[in-house]
């Protein structure tokens, strides 16, 4: 039971819904909590108690540290890099999202808490009075009321000492470290959080934190991240893919006209040739507030994976495979899409990894032709193929594995001849995963498979209409978002990249209706090694013959029946 009483007690809102709410609680309870006569200051000392032990393979603190080092190595002269955590998202009224950190800030600090901001600097500095500060962590403060209802908190004792953070301090603290931002050449920072919610009872949540900075560091009043974000992706790609780039965004100021009023986009967009588009770039450079090199520095350093998060990445993967492999026994045409999600989410917590990677994708029939499907509420799969696009998330690395089957175990040879045509294109795909490589390779691989043989089935007249029922690029990044940080530039080995080509025939479509409500994906993760690649997520059966195999044997969860609810 939650008790959404506590904060509205201990803070006193005078409400007529509060009191209620507060007087429901305490009849439940039988006294009034004490956590609501708790003072609000901290009592001292805290009392310590050993917390219940936890899994041992998290990523070290060593780890973290290296990756601070290594990015503080790559900062511009007197310049600061400043990382905020991921704000708090509400669910519904005083029920919020389970919390899920920035990955930027997870891969630079291990810290799993809301309410804090990192700083890195490329010259020691002096910051709450210590001199020679190269980085700075400020978290949220201890409380044990708080702690009582939402957790454990680390503190800026806990974070320097089981972080290894040179600096840390508590959050409040920010706001009169003393740093001197005006001496800084470059402040660099990243996603700048603009949809925080200010709780006027928290002087230093995140919302507070990033009005402190925007203030310190005198952050324009109307600073807008996403013009900002295309400016970056201008300089960045600008001039390698100029003419989709240019299509693209042209398109885009036409849904958000705030783009036009950047003298960037706007010179860059009227260019006609690459000559005229890179003298638009060299006129418009970053200035000294520079949202755009942190996000290309972290691109280079996450997109490259260390043998430490390789081995949380294989986990998440196999996991994934393993999902399938069940799924893929148990699934009957009885079944609804919700139960076989819940099934593949079962097997992620029973091997232990946290969260899903993203929302789940079961889509049966005419819903595996919606690309992201999430609603998953179709009752009976009959025997339309499931398109099953899930992925587990173990210690914060995202699977991303899709398989393709028909609940009775048979294909139809009309399925058949989709699937093949699908699987195919994932061969050549992967026959284009080589490091040095561009990165679109193996999208032009798995194209050239799929619009042959669209046109060999007469579902397409000509080549170029393949986009009709193939809308997706092949590949992404994949790492601790499931679309992971990468530069995009030619592959290396330790990327870790999806091949996932589709073919998607809904209902209407100008061809044979025996086509139609065929959706095939067929999405595999690969780690480019040193000659070639290797597919992480293997153990599930790719091929129809191995499919229909697998289906055929019992599953470990057959038996497992629940009593009907009537």
């Amino acid at each position: 039971m939650r008790f959404p009483f506590y904060a509205q007690a201990v803070l006193g809102l005078p409400t007529r819904r509060a009191a209620y709410v507060l007087l429901s609680g305490c009849l439940s309870l039988g006294a009034l909590p004490v956590a609501a006569q708790a003072p609000t200051s901290i009592p001292e000392p805290i009392v310590e108690y050993p917390a219940p032990a936890r899994p041992t393979d998290f990523l070290t603190p060593a780890f973290h540290k290296q990756r601070r080092e290594l990015l503080r190595a790559q900062l511009p002269p007197h310049s600061v890099a400043v990382v905020f955590a991921a704000p708090v998202r509400n669910r519904a009224n005083d029920v919020d999202f389970v919390y899920h950190q920035n990955p930027d800030f997870h891969y630079l600090t291990g810290y799993e808490e809301p309410d804090a901001v990192l700083l890195l600097f490329a010259e020691p500095r002096t910051v709450g009075g210590r001199p020679d500060v190269t980085e700075a962590l400020f978290t949220q403060p201890r409380n044990p009321a708080r702690e009582q209802w939402t957790g454990r908190r680390l503190g800026a004792a806990g974070a320097k000492n089981q972080l290894a953070v040179q600096y840390a301090a508590d959050d409040t603290d920010f706001a009169a470290s003393g740093l001197k931002w005006a001496d800084f050449d470059k402040v660099l920072f990243d996603n700048l959080p603009t949809d925080t919610r200010d709780d006027a009872r928290n002087p230093a949540d995140l919302h507070n934190l990033v009005a402190t900075f925007r203030q310190q560091a005198s952050v324009p009043a109307d600073y807008n991240p996403a013009v900002s974000e295309w400016e970056a992706g201008i300089r960045r790609f600008g001039l390698t893919r100029s003419k989709g780039f240019a299509e693209y965004l042209t398109s885009q100021i036409k849904e958000n006209p705030a783009l036009g009023n950047s003298p960037l986009i706007r010179d860059y967009v009227a260019a006609t040739t690459d000559a005229a588009r890179k003298a638009a770039i060299d006129a418009h450079p970053p200035g000294r507030l520079d949202d755009a090199t942190l996000g290309e520095k972290l691109d280079g350093l996450r997109a490259v994976k260390t043998p430490e998060e390789l081995a949380l990445l294989r986990r998440a993967v196999r996991i994934s495979a393993q999902a399938q492999r069940e799924v893929l026994k148990l699934m009957r045409p009885d079944m609804g899409e919700m139960e076989v999600q819940g099934l593949h989410e079962y097997v992620y917590r029973r091997y232990g990894a946290e969260f899903q990677g993203y929302p789940s994708i079961v889509g049966g029939g005419a819903n595996g032709c919606i690309l992201h499907y999430e609603t998953n509420d179709r009752q009976r799969l009959d025997n339309d193929l499931v398109l099953m696009d899930c992925g587990a998330e173990y210690h914060g690395y995202s699977a991303d594995v899709t398989r393709t089957a028909p609940p009775s175990g048979t294909f139809s040879p009309a399925q058949r001849q989709i699937y093949e045509l699908v699987l195919a294109a994932q061969e050549a795909g992967f026959a284009a995963c080589k490091p040095g490589a561009p990165f679109d390779a193996p999208n032009k691989a798995t194209q050239e498979v799929v619009a042959a043989g669209l046109q060999k089935l007469g579902i397409i007249k000509k080549k170029e209409d393949f986009r009709k029922y193939y809308p997706h690029g092949a590949s992404h990044y994949l790492g601790l978002d499931v679309h992971d940080r990468g530069s995009y530039g030619p592959l290396q080995a330790g990327n870790v990249i999806t091949v996932e080509p589709g073919i998607y025939i809904p209902a209407g479509s100008p061809c044979d209706p025996k086509w139609w409500n065929i959706g095939v994906r067929i999405e595999d993760d690969a780690l480019i090694t040193a000659t070639g690649y290797e597919n992480l997520s293997a153990e599930a059966p790719r091929t129809v013959a191995d499919i229909e195999k697998l289906m055929a044997e019992p599953s470990a969860l057959e038996n497992f029946k629940l009593p009907e609810l009537k």
